[in-house]
């Protein structure tokens, strides 16, 4: 009977020790919350993709190009996806150099089920970061709408997942210069948003305005579809900025908080300046601010405080707002859905902010300071606003070479490319 109480007793302690919030795995350890959490996070993020991004794009342009964005942002995730397990991975993470990673991992060769990264099955840390490789080269999309190729376009974003996201990716987490040079990025400013907004301003004016853009109105055909496609952006944001810290803790629950508080500040900011501007608050203002405030606060939301979030949020409302409004009509460029006005200036503005509201408590810890973080911030925001686009263009003017006239005839642009390149309406009458 004595041998009996003592095994239940040391079972109860056991029991106890493990259900201790104070107890701590070793980092090589496999946690099944972590993991849990990590899987949740990549089906977060694949829903701002399919559908959040599709729907959000999808109401912005013409009834006549709305299939052709929705099969864009669906043959990314199909593409990419294969690009990923070949090649991007291991360019992205494989230990290589200071500015791109070897090829030990080409079809992920050498992981295994049983392999770790952290707490976290190799395999799911993949699923994870590819997730965000597909939704990177579909943001670009918006910014040359209604007037790129299908072959051209698939041939574009195949090649620049490999030869530009997954570089950069590399030098920011995979263990490349930006990141071991202190740069902060905690789940894509510069990686996602910055590489995104600025590679699609250089690929919309490679390929030219649109047919009448500046004479003809070209109004958003459903702006429902925008804004239910806005709702599943904020929603699965949550996945991508909270699920990068790779586990289910405290700074994850931080960049939770923070996500969340940066793109109410964004909304409201917006708004309100719109309402002053022009008169009337919009629906579709509403929601492009949105946009901006998760796209903002991306980079420092593990870095940043509750009250520091308000502030990038705030922020980027500003500087999104004027980006769109003020910097694209005087410059005359096309960018057909304000790709470089919320991806592009806003991720610059996020990394800006990473390192001018950095706070001791979240995940750079107590010695980083503002004076110190800024000017590594600069660089690392100045090298890919050049790297990017100056790729992007490289890769155009190879694919022009190859495949003629990369966008569709004056014609063919004119019905849409809906029929003219799928076959396919979107509405019809019966």
């Amino acid at each position: 009977m004595t041998t009996v109480l003592l095994a239940f007793g040391a079972l109860a302690a056991f029991l106890v020790c493990l259900a201790s919030p104070s107890t701590v795995f070793a980092a090589d350890e496999l946690s099944a919350g972590d993991t849990a959490w990590i899987m949740t996070s990549c089906a977060l993020v694949m829903m701002m993709t399919l559908p959040g991004l599709a729907l959000f794009y999808g109401g912005l342009v013409r009834s006549k190009n709305v299939l052709s964005i929705l099969m864009q942002c669906l043959i990314s995730a199909g593409l990419v996806s294969v690009v990923w397990v070949i090649f991007g991975y291991t360019i992205a993470f494989g230990e290589g150099n200071a500015f791109v990673g070897g090829l030990a991992h080409v079809g992920l060769s050498g992981i295994t089920p049983d392999s770790l990264s952290g707490t976290i099955p190799t395999y799911v840390f993949v699923m994870f970061q590819a997730m965000f490789a597909i939704i990177t080269p579909a943001l670009m999309i918006g910014a040359f709408a209604e007037r790129m190729r299908f072959g051209p376009y698939l041939a574009f974003i195949g090649i620049w997942v490999v030869v530009v996201y997954a570089p950069l990716a590399h030098m920011v987490w995979g263990g490349g210069w930006i990141g071991e040079s202190g740069a902060l990025d905690f789940a894509g400013g510069l990686v996602v948003h910055m590489s995104s907004g600025f590679s699609a301003l250089a690929a919309a004016i490679f390929l030219g305005k649109r047919r009448g853009y500046g004479r003809e109105p070209m109004p958003p055909h459903s702006l429902p579809l925008t804004v239910i496609g806005a709702a599943l952006l904020w929603v699965g944001w949550f996945g991508f900025n909270a699920g990068s810290q790779l586990a289910a803790d405290g700074i994850a629950a931080l960049a939770f908080l923070t996500t969340n508080t940066a793109t109410g500040a964004a909304v409201m900011t917006w708004v309100v300046v719109e309402w002053l501007h022009r008169g009337k608050p919009t629906v579709l203002g509403a929601a492009t601010g949105a946009v901006a405030g998760l796209v903002a606060i991306t980079p420092g939301c593990a870095f940043v405080s509750p009250l520091g979030a308000i502030a990038v949020g705030v922020g980027a409302g500003f500087i999104c707002y004027g980006a769109v409004t003020l910097l694209k009509p005087a410059l005359g460029y096309d960018d057909s859905l304000d790709v470089f006005g919320v991806h592009g200036v806003g991720g610059a503005w996020g990394a800006l902010a990473a390192g001018l509201f950095v706070w001791s408590a979240g995940a750079a810890g107590p010695e980083v300071s503002w004076t110190a973080q800024v000017p590594k911030q600069l660089v690392s925001i100045v090298f890919t606003a050049v790297f990017c686009p100056a790729m992007t263009i490289a890769i155009l003017y190879v694919l022009k070479a190859l495949f003629g006239d990369l966008r569709v005839t004056d014609e063919n642009e004119a019905i849409g490319l809906d029929l003219t390149e799928h076959s396919e309406g979107a509405y019809t009458d019966v």
